[in-house]
């Protein structure tokens, strides 16, 4: 009698065979996906691509902030100098950066105003560069709500995937009629699989938001920050020019 034969007398020698050869001898994560469910699949890969779509905005927005970061400090810099508002204007004239456009508005004002400097004009410049900075200020924040929407629906989007391969293991026993591993095992793996996609994509997701609203925050103070400066700015011009028709009158 061969051995063989003795093993097929064995009853637990031979369901261990059975469960051998019915367990899938690729658990890695690609072996993983592609066993797994098209349903399961379209989450996995769903997750996956919002994974990357967090990395590039990431990338993008964190290159935009510091780069308008960098000639907002410049701008205000000179700002901060004794300089005329016309001479501001001069130098950003050509420029497309908030702060730009916050001179060339307050200029615009100062032109259509006629050069009268009254509390009108003023609170018609402060207007203005009011609308400026909520303008700059949502072209800044452009992009990040999706890292908002990945970070708040990714853990769900992988609990579904969860569920439809826990299903996907029950209905596996159910038709093979037995709880062996081999035949839980495939749609318990895709299941753990879609988990940890989902964590993946959220985590990562919510802790680039949060960074990147710090970092648009402080943007935002420096928008201010030019603001005060350009208002400082037509508030000493408009004194001097007082004080000059002052002295004239004497």
């Amino acid at each position: 009698m061969t051995a063989s034969a003795v093993l097929g007398m064995l009853p637990g020698a031979g369901l261990a065979a059975t469960d051998a050869a019915l367990l899938p001898h690729n658990l890695s994560p690609w072996g993983m996906f592609a066993s797994a469910d098209i349903v399961v699949k379209a989450v996995m890969i769903g997750l996956a691509f919002a994974s990357l779509t967090t990395w590039t905005v990431w990338l993008a927005k964190t290159t935009e902030i510091r780069r308008k970061s960098a000639l907002a400090r410049q701008r205000i810099g000179l700002l901060e100098r004794d300089i005329q508002l016309a001479e501001v204007e001069q130098a950003s004239r050509d420029g497309n950066d908030a702060v730009a456009q916050i001179v060339q508005s307050a200029s615009r004002e100062a032109e259509l105003s006629g050069g009268l400097f009254d509390d009108g004009f003023k609170e018609r410049i402060a207007l203005r560069l009011e609308r400026v900075e909520a303008a700059m200020s949502r072209q800044i924040a452009r992009g990040t709500g999706v890292l908002a929407t990945i970070g708040a629906t990714a853990p769900f989007v992988g609990l579904f995937g969860t569920v439809w391969g826990i299903m996907n293991a029950f209905i596996g026993i159910s038709e093979a009629h037995t709880t062996n591993l081999a035949v839980v095992a495939p749609g318990i793996a895709e299941a753990l699989l879609a988990t940890a996609l989902g964590l993946v994509a959220a985590i990562p997701a919510v802790v680039i938001y949060n960074h990147l609203t710090r970092s648009i925050a402080a943007y935002r103070a420096l928008l201010g920050d030019a603001s005060v400066m350009v208002m400082l700015l037509v508030s000493r011009e408009g004194d001097r020019s007082l004080f000059r028709l002052a002295r004239a009158a004497e």
